[in-house]
């Protein structure tokens, strides 16, 4: 393969690679992961226009097109689970494992795509392309718990996980002891060790966010694997970080919420009160990856949901 099919992938021991899905022509902003096991998965696929990319790292890391035994997605939002289609198609042989919950948009994705096209209009074509629809005789789903066998006693147990997602999951590696954690405990950029909740509508909730991050920790893990971006090896001391980061969004949006503030205003004040936590957005530290941050997880986003939340418990 060449050398452009090979520079994302980083190896990670335990027979598992982190591959740059390069999104949106980003580096280092949404990652997947080939456990290259008996039957090699791959967890996350990234968007749609990012299935070549995976193909061909999928290739240079010596998995053919009959070779993919499984596609496991944390949840369905499209940055995670947009390519899975087109990965599908480009691996017949593969089975596509997601939550109940999302399964039925992974088959028929048009009203996911309907609600993406609302919130992104014209941008949506660039940063996440279109979700291609996976038969359903190919989808295997899991409930609060599941198990995913990688072979010769390998597996990943899945954990239901939801507060970000209805339909997260976290994945517990029984050989590496890491665990993919997609969104449910935040936004990492290594560049800058930045850590940032996400709490975007529709399905965000405090109590259940809080409860899935503490899941994640009774689950010890030896590793975190962000989906955005990459490995931490500092577990505990990150997962309470995660908690923090989401009650300081929640306080600051219902100090807003309770003033009676529009969204813009809300937006406005709360990115003013949380900018100073994150080194990335200070002036001239690092504004490539100030750029990520806030393509991965504006502000809107975030207050949006929570004010969506608010307004459903208070």
């Amino acid at each position: 393969m060449t050398a452009d099919a090979t520079a994302g992938i980083t190896p990670l021991g335990d027979d598992v690679f982190q591959i740059d899905t390069r999104m949106a022509g980003y580096t280092g902003i949404t990652a997947g992961y080939l456990i290259r096991s008996d039957r090699p998965c791959l967890v996350e696929t990234g968007t749609a226009p990012s299935a070549p990319v995976v193909r061909d790292a999928l290739t240079a890391l010596g998995v053919g097109p009959r070779d993919l035994s499984t596609v496991v997605v944390t949840h369905i939002h499209l940055d995670h689970a947009g390519g899975v289609g087109d990965i599908a198609r480009m691996f017949p042989a593969a089975r596509v494992v997601v939550h109940t919950k999302g399964a039925r948009h992974l088959a028929d994705p048009s009203r996911l795509m309907a609600s993406a096209r609302m919130v992104y209009g014209d941008d949506l074509d660039w940063l996440f392309g279109t979700l291609a629809p996976t038969p359903a005789e190919r989808i295997e789903t899991v409930e609060d718990t599941g198990v995913v066998e990688l072979g010769h006693g390998r597996r990943l147990d899945s954990h239901y996980s939801p507060g970000h997602a209805k339909h997260h999951v976290g994945l517990l590696d029984s050989v590496s002891g890491d665990l993919y954690v997609g969104d449910a405990a935040g936004m990492y950029l290594p560049e800058t060790d930045d850590l940032r909740a996400g709490t975007p509508p529709p399905d965000f909730d405090l109590d259940t966010a809080l409860a899935s991050v503490a899941r994640f920790g009774q689950l010890r893990p030896q590793r975190l694997l962000f989906s955005h971006y990459g490995p931490v090896a500092d577990v505990q001391p990150t997962l309470e970080r995660a908690a923090e980061e989401i009650r300081v969004w929640v306080e600051e949006t219902r100090k807003a919420h309770r003033e009676g503030m529009d969204l813009d205003h809300a937006v406005a004040l709360v990115h003013e009160r949380t900018k100073d936590r994150y080194r990335a957005l200070r002036p001239g530290v690092d504004d490539y990856a100030a750029e990520k941050l806030m393509r991965l997880n504006n502000t809107e986003a975030n207050v949006t949901g929570i004010m969506h939340w608010l307004d459903r418990a208070e």
